[in-house]
């Protein structure tokens, strides 16, 4: 099976392949380091969500992850696809956490993913939101990869557009973990903005992702850069595709870590729309 991964990698050209000097066999010489080819990217979304209707959020762009499991983070909600939890309306998504109890949880909230309907490798995306307050909300607008090719979390990758934590008012971060960068081994690569108004008004939240780099935006001001430094998937496993979340937590491992204010519930994260539009090679 080796033979033939090589002999494909030569035929395609990902890799450079030369013959060994006594051995008859082949070698692979790792690529390098991708170049910054400066890549722009269409204005014309290739895939939008612009909650310009009211009910069930579209099901042929969402559909929802549902139960109380802790989701790894050791998290108090129980996921619904309730329009309790996940309305549309006045232009807006409304994602909503309720102190109700369900499913053995003693919360209900709402996450929303756009795989295998609004799947994407390269470009850029832009969501523009207004994120709810009170202490043990924990919203996020963030990717996972649809494949996971590279194995479980975090090898595969995930990319945090925004989080927020809601005993850290108008903190938003922007992050990405890996094989090699993850917060488990306290080496996750992460950018922080303080915001005045991320609770009280909209904002807009990007990332623009290239073979090169993911770059994080606020307000269309750089605050992240993550670069490909061509060593494999163990830093860079960020070329397979990879998929919207927009979801509303409660409390866990971060967004619990100075408890839960129940007198902030019911609270809500709106978001305006949701764009993604396509890398031009």
């Amino acid at each position: 099976m080796r033979i033939i991964i090589v002999s494909v990698a030569c035929l395609l050209g990902l890799v450079s392949c030369s013959k060994s000097g006594g051995g008859g066999g082949s070698t692979i010489t790792p690529p390098g380091p991708p170049v910054d080819k400066n890549w722009k990217f269409e204005t014309t979304p290739v895939w939008a969500e612009e909650f310009s209707y009211t009910g069930a959020p579209d099901a042929a762009n969402w559909y929802y992850d549902i139960g109380g499991s802790g989701w790894g983070n050791n998290e108090l909600q129980y996921y619904t696809n309730s329009t309790d939890n996940a309305v549309v309306a006045g232009g807006v998504l409304k994602i909503t956490a309720r102190n109700e109890a369900m499913g053995g949880m003693n919360y209900t909230s709402a996450r929303l993913l756009s795989k295998n309907l609004g799947d994407f490798l390269y470009g850029r995306a832009e969501i523009r939101a207004k994120l709810p307050a009170g202490r043990g909300t924990w919203p996020a607008i963030w990717m996972l990869p649809t494949d996971w090719v590279y194995g479980e979390w975090p090898k595969s990758g995930e990319i945090d557009i925004m989080e927020h934590v809601g005993y850290d008012p108008n903190v938003v971060h922007f992050s990405v973990h890996t094989q090699a960068y993850n917060h488990t081994i306290n080496t996750q690569k992460t950018s922080t903005k303080t915001i005045p108004t991320a609770m009280t008004e909209f904002h807009n939240y990007r990332v623009d992702w290239t073979p090169y780099a993911v770059r994080g935006y606020f307000d269309d001001a750089l605050v992240f850069t993550f670069t490909n430094d061509g060593k494999g998937a163990a830093t860079w496993p960020f070329d397979k595709r990879f998929h919207l979340i927009l979801n509303l937590a409660v409390g866990g491992n971060w967004g619990g870590a100075q408890g839960v204010d129940n007198a902030a519930f019911p609270a809500s994260m709106e978001v305006d729309y949701v764009r993604l539009y396509k890398m031009i090679p």
